[in-house]
């Protein structure tokens, strides 16, 4: 098990953290996202998954949700 932390800037409600987390989740190997919103700040985020995470996959999973910036 691999745990990968990163924040997540540009968040603001509820629904901004469940399509972070759908989008997330549906990477291949993740079994589990936690999200710490802190709504208009740096959202911590927290990946549990089978392997290490590619960057580029994790902010292309992002963008998919929304206009959010990544920072690892």
């Amino acid at each position: 098990m691999t745990t990968t932390t990163f924040t997540v800037a540009g968040m603001t409600c509820g629904h901004c953290t469940s399509a972070v987390t759908a989008e997330l989740t549906d990477l291949p190997g993740v079994e589990g996202v936690d999200v710490d919103l802190v709504a208009g700040g740096d959202s911590p985020v927290t990946v549990r998954s089978e392997g290490p995470l590619a960057p580029d996959a994790v902010r292309e999973a992002v963008a998919e949700a929304g206009d959010y910036t990544v920072t690892f």
